[in-house]
């Protein structure tokens, strides 16, 4: 796909009198213009110009080099198309296939019903996928490919990967051009767009999971942290103030629709503007904060905090009780025993706790982050902010004689603009998200690559910096400003471009033949309207491949749904025949795949295997070496997984065989009751 910028250039001509005295009157007028005015003038275009064309191509690059990676680690352009769908892994390959649903339908409004009255995600449920999931892009796109004349050049898959690298584009110039407008040069712009190339591993995982929520979500996130940026800068024209307003609408309503983790980031974000107007860094909004002694103003902002707090916990309870909201309850199960407020044996808490992606940022990723300089930039223009900031915020919240009295004596030299706050308690409180939950780096990783880059080429953190050590000088800045940044930017060139080249020559094969051969031999030998049971993940591929009715799926965001799936769990539970039989018998089940790596799990250590967690919430004693909590009993039964495959009576009665090979086992369940 080929993109040309054009450049208008327009030029003005003047149209020079007969007369003398006019003449005269604008040779008065030029000598009257500064030479200088129009030079600065002329260099800001300059500037703008050059800085921007480096902004697109840096999106451009960046996306081309990821679409890249992705297809020379899987081969994409040349594997089947089964093999393509698998590696949707887990919960990309449903949201993946409701774009394959809309795109097989007959008609759009066959689609659409499709979707509205869908029974096949959920066994002997109707759902309402819009209203349940964060599917609204794949219908768009879906919308988009039928529509457009390109089914004869580009495959449906293609299109939508396309599209989301082509999103990455889009992330990349929204952090560069937040960057230029902390630093007021796009010199940091391609500071942070390198460092986010460079540091790949830890700020997107797009190029193996491209269809994940907050690959969709992420770059409208960063719009709207870029318009939110320039919004709050001084002096701001009307116009310019509703187009940016527009801006911040927009690309929050898209960053909500794509996320079904939003709520959590506009918290967040709300918490981010309520500190900043609270310590006075933001333009006037409430004054009665504002006003008494240092100590009563402390006292006013712990108070408000205080009532702020319990009203929030207070509607939350309220509304959900009214409405009989229950979708994120287990968050709140998991938050509370993550932070160590009571230990759990609730399934869902427990499932989250083991899982890597929930846990703490890994020691290992500030190492990967110091590699590039990323870490140590970052903690340094940190360190200096946080001290403007709580010098900014000691000013603002003492009284009025003191602020006087320290103005008259010139001590409070330190200034911090509106932009450079919000950004300050963004980067800060997503940093502790972050770090209590790895999954969310992402959001932490790609903004420290533009605070780091905006930090170094800011005039007023060299400045603070001079002034502390009494090396203030106009020159010193405007040289640490340009120099240090360069300086960074050929180091990263000489250390990583050899590697990213050779990433870019390595070339690998989407290997998985187990899967395969599962997904056609279900195509080929069981009804279109057979049900399914198994692990969430295996679901979704089976939903996207083979089309099958699925018990359980891994868009865990549904009660209901979260008590279906400890139900078909059972399979890798201390459970007789007769008990497993039934449950999934309850949810219509005609088969059931059982895998091995579940079931001998070693991935998780003790306590964290599935198998562990199912045990612990039945009551039952865990399997191996190790302590048990004393009230734990050992089971009336042998593990099912394992059992089953002993071919016992008990289980040929409701169980038959029909596919095996070194990965999966499936069943047939027998319809007696």
């Amino acid at each position: 796909m080929m993109i040309s910028i054009r450049q208008r250039k327009e030029i003005k001509t003047t149209d020079v009198s007969e007369h003398f005295p006019v003449q005269e009157e604008n040779v008065k007028l030029e000598n009257k213009v500064p030479s200088g005015c129009t030079s600065r003038r002329l260099w800001k275009i300059v500037s703008f110009t050059v800085g921007g064309t480096v902004a697109l191509c840096m999106g451009l690059l960046t996306s081309v080099y990821l679409a890249t990676l992705h297809e020379n680690d899987l081969w994409f352009s040349n594997i089947k198309e089964v093999e393509r769908e698998i590696s949707f892994r887990t919960e990309c390959g449903l949201y993946y296939s409701y774009y394959k649903q809309m795109l097989q339908a007959p008609t759009l409004v066959q689609g659409f019903h499709g979707l509205i009255y869908d029974n096949k995600t959920e066994s002997m449920r109707t759902i309402n996928l819009l209203q349940r999931m964060n599917i609204y892009q794949e219908v768009f796109l879906s919308i988009l490919y039928r529509a457009l004349p390109i089914q004869k050049y580009l495959e449906p898959v293609y299109f939508y990967i396309y599209t989301l690298f082509g999103l990455q584009a889009i992330y990349v110039t929204a952090l560069y051009v937040t960057s230029w407008l902390l630093s007021g040069t796009w010199l940091s712009g391609l500071l942070a767009a390198l460092w986010y190339v460079a540091n790949r591993i830890d700020t997107t995982r797009v190029e193996f999971t491209i269809p994940l929520r907050e690959n969709w979500a992420l770059p409208f996130f960063a719009i709207q942290i870029a318009a939110v940026t320039y919004f709050l800068r001084p002096n701001l024209q009307p116009l310019s103030e509703r187009r940016t307003l527009l801006a911040i609408f927009i690309s929050t309503f898209l960053f909500s629709l794509t996320w079904q983790f939003n709520q959590f980031m506009m918290l967040m974000q709300a918490l981010v503007l309520f500190i900043l107007d609270s310590l006075d860094m933001l333009p006037a909004v409430k004054k009665n904060l504002k006003t008494g002694s240092f100590l009563n103003r402390i006292g006013k902002l712990l108070l408000h905090l205080f009532i702020v707090l319990c009203l929030t916990l207070f509607l939350n309870n309220i509304i959900k009780k009214i409405l009989n909201l229950r979708s994120d309850e287990h968050i709140f199960k998991f938050l509370k025993a993550k932070f160590g407020f009571g230990a759990t044996r609730d399934f869902d808490a427990n499932l989250y706790l083991c899982e890597e992606a929930f846990g703490l940022l890994p020691l290992n990723t500030f190492e990967r982050l110091s590699d590039t300089l990323l870490f140590y930039a970052y903690i340094f223009v940190l360190s200096i902010m946080v001290i403007a900031a709580l010098i900014v915020a000691f000013h603002n919240l003492s009284d009025s004689t003191n602020q006087q009295s320290m103005s008259k004596m010139g001590k409070c030299t330190v200034d911090l603009k509106p932009e450079t706050a919000y950004n300050l308690i963004h980067t800060i409180l997503f940093g502790f998200l972050a770090l209590s939950t790895m999954r969310m780096k992402y959001l932490w990783t790609s903004h420290m690559c533009v605070f780091a880059s905006f930090g170094l080429c800011s005039p007023e953190i060299w400045e603070l910096l001079l002034k502390s050590v009494h090396l203030y000088n106009p020159k010193r800045i405007y040289i640490m400003r340009y120099s240090v940044p360069i300086l960074i930017l050929l180091y990263l060139c000489y250390k990583f471009w050899p590697g990213m080249m050779d990433e870019l020559s390595e070339l690998r094969e989407f290997y998985d033949p187990d899967t395969v051969e599962l997904m056609n031999w279900i195509k080929s030998n069981t009804p279109r309207k057979a049900v399914f049971a198994g692990s969430m993940q295996l679901l979704a591929g089976v939903k996207l491949c083979t089309g099958r009715t699925l018990t359980n799926h891994p868009h865990y965001e549904d009660n209901s749904l979260r008590e279906r799936t400890r139900a078909v769990y059972q399979i890798y539970a201390k459970r007789s025949p007769e008990e497993v039989h039934a449950l999934l018998r309850s949810f219509g089940t005609d088969y059931v795949i059982l895998e091995d790596s579940i079931c001998y799990e070693r991935r998780h250590h003790r306590g964290c295997r599935l198998r562990d967690l199912l045990d612990v919430a039945n009551g039952h004693t865990m399997d191996g070496p190790g302590e048990n909590d004393p009230d734990l009993r050992p089971a009336d039964h042998p593990r099912f997984c394992e059992e089953i495959k002993r071919n016992l009576p008990s289980y040929v009665a409701h169980f038959t065989r029909v596919f095996q090979n070194k990965t999966f086992h499936v069943y047939k369940l027998s319809r007696n009751k």
